[in-house]
């Protein structure tokens, strides 16, 4: 099919067997919606889940050679979370090949985390299965090359409400606030406007299809801004 071979152009693989890359992409909501066991990517994921934390592990173990076994273990969490695995996902626009029922798609179930999560991970399965580690090795160290380039053992990766609490507390142990300015869009797909606050002064605005997300996004926004204004230099 032209939009799965153009789909693979973008994720630099090719299938032997196209009908891996089908099975990955199949929502497990396509047999609950026919009533019946049809095949989905569930056990894909399984594998896959498995083989993108040896790939990630390999990766930190070799990066952070005088970290221990749980600042790695924290590390790699970080990076493979629910919320690292959709960022992945979206960037390969993997939602919009995902095979899901009618109702799922009414509800916004392509762009949900978990679902573009697990599809990642049925992916990495799929790769597995039709080239073998070397192939999904490198698709995965290219799907996070960014990620562990900016990764820090010892800093909150993938957490970046974490991290600018740690950050404003440096100089007073005051927390960021956060408050919710505004929702729109219809209820299956909402769009939440968040802001973060610190001793009351905005620091930045987020967007997201939560309000979760909205925060991290709000987060992200004000630890970069934070880090441009400081002097060079000064940690």
């Amino acid at each position: 099919m032209p939009r799965l071979v153009q789909f693979q152009e973008r994720i630099g693989y090719s299938f032997r067997k196209p009908e891996l890359l089908q099975l990955a992409l199949t929502h497990p909501s396509m047999g609950r919606e026919k009533d019946e066991a049809a095949e989905n990517n569930q056990r894909m994921e399984f594998l896959g889940d498995a083989v993108l934390q040896l790939v990630i592990s390999g990766a930190l173990y070799k990066q952070f050679a005088n970290s221990d076994e749980g600042t790695l273990s924290k590390a790699r969490a970080r990076l493979v979370n629910r919320e690292g695995l959709a960022i992945r996902a979206r960037d390969i626009k993997l939602g919009t090949q995902l095979i899901v029922s009618h109702g799922e798609e009414k509800s916004g179930g392509r762009d949900r985390d978990s679902a573009l999560a697990d599809g990642f991970e049925a992916l990495v399965g799929a790769i597995y299965l039709d080239g073998g580690f070397p192939q999904v090795r490198r698709f995965i160290l290219t799907q996070f090359q960014m990620a562990l380039k900016e990764v820090d053992a010892s800093q909150h990766v993938g957490n970046p409400k974490g991290e600018l609490q740690e950050m404003l507390q440096v100089g007073a142990a005051v927390s960021p606030e956060y408050r919710l300015l505004d929702t729109s869009g219809p209820d299956h797909d909402r769009t939440f406007v968040c802001a973060v606050r610190h001793k009351g002064r905005e620091l930045a605005r987020g967007k997201g299809k939560n309000k979760k997300l909205a925060e991290a996004q709000a987060a992200a926004a004000a630890v970069s801004a934070l880090k441009t204004s400081r002097p060079k230099g000064k940690k």
